[in-house]
C-alpha cells in the first residue's frame, strides 16, 4: 500500500499524463491539504480511487478543479488598484491605440472581466475594445458566461456603475452592452500558448498558488504576450521582485510595463 506522500505524487503523475493538469507547479503543502479534505469528503481511501473516478465522471472532475483553483472574487477588489488603472493607464492607452485587446487571465467567475468592461465602457465606445476572458474550470466560466452575481460580490463596486447591472430577485444581472465585448474561453496558463497581441492583461491572485518556478515560467509566457508598452496588472501579494529579467519595468505597485526596444 503506498503511503500518503507517495499515493499524493503519483496522483499528480497520472493527472499530468491525463488530463493535462500539472499539480507539481502549485505549492504541494496547500494544494495536498485542500485535495486530500476532498478526496475524505468523497469517501475515497486513496488518491488512486479518487483519480480513477475522477477521469470517469466528469462532475468529479468539475468539483476537483473547482477546488483546486479556489475561485474567490468580487468586483473592484483592492479599490485604489483598480482606481488608478481607471484613471490613469485605460486613458494613457486608449490615447496610443486604436482598438485596445485585453486578457484578464484566471477569471473565475467573471467579475474582474466585468469590472474591466464597465471602466471601458465608460470611456470609449464598444469596438474600440475586447476582453478575452479565461480560466481552467469550465464550471466557474459557465456561471462567468451568466453573469448573475449576489450582493456581497458588488459591496465595492462605485455608484456609477450600478448602471450596467440590473437586480432580478436575490441576483444582479450584467447588462448584455458589458456582456458582448467579452470572450470566454478555457486556458491551462502553465501548458497552453499564449496569443502575443495584448495591450493589457490583469492576472490577480492567481500566482500565490504556484510554486517559483511556475511563477517564473508564468512572468515570461505574460511578458512575451504583451505588445510593447502594454500593461500588466498582478494581485496585492505577487510583486515582481525583479521585472527587467522579463522586459518588464515597474510602472507602480502591482503595474509593470512591457520595455518597448
Amino acid at each position: 500500500m503506498l503511503d500518503l506522500d507517495s499515493d499524493y505524487r503519483s496522483f499528480i503523475r497520472k493527472l499530468k499524463q491525463h488530463i493535462n493538469v500539472d499539480l507539481s507547479q502549485y505549492k504541494e503543502t496547500q494544494m495536498k491539504r485542500r485535495l486530500t479534505m476532498l478526496k475524505n469528503k468523497r469517501g475515497y481511501e486513496n488518491f488512486q480511487e479518487y483519480l480513477k473516478d475522477i477521469l470517469i465522471h466528469p462532475e468529479l472532475k468539475d468539483e476537483f478543479l473547482d477546488r483546486m483553483t479556489i475561485n474567490v472574487s468580487e468586483f473592484w477588489r483592492n479599490p485604489n488598484r483598480w482606481s488608478l488603472l481607471e484613471k490613469k493607464y485605460i486613458p494613457e492607452l486608449l490615447t496610443q491605440k486604436e482598438q485596445l485587446v485585453c486578457w484578464s487571465a484566471g477569471c473565475s467567475t467573471g467579475e474582474e472581466a466585468y469590472t474591466l468592461s464597465m471602466i471601458l465602457a465608460e470611456q470609449t465606445q464598444s469596438s474600440r475594445y475586447k476582453i478575452i476572458a479565461s480560466d481552467l474550470d469550465a464550471g466557474v466560466l459557465k456561471k462567468a458566461k451568466e453573469g448573475k452575481y449576489d450582493e456581497r460580490s458588488l459591496r465595492e463596486l462605485p455608484d456609477k456603475y450600478f448602471k450596467y447591472i440590473k437586480k432580478e430577485q436575490s441576483l444582479y444581472k450584467i447588462s448584455s452592452q458589458l456582456q458582448e465585448n467579452i470572450f470566454f474561453e478555457k486556458k491551462n496558463l502553465l501548458s497552453d500558448p499564449f496569443e502575443k497581441r495584448f495591450d493589457l492583461i490583469i492576472c490577480r491572485n492567481v500566482l500565490i498558488y504556484f510554486t517559483n518556478e511556475a511563477k517564473h515560467l508564468l512572468y515570461q509566457k505574460f511578458s512575451d504576450a504583451l505588445k510593447p508598452g502594454g500593461i500588466l496588472f498582478v494581485g496585492s501579494t505577487e510583486q515582481i521582485f525583479s521585472p527587467k529579467d522579463y522586459q518588464l519595468e515597474t510602472e507602480d505597485m502591482f503595474f509593470y510595463r512591457k520595455i518597448t526596444k
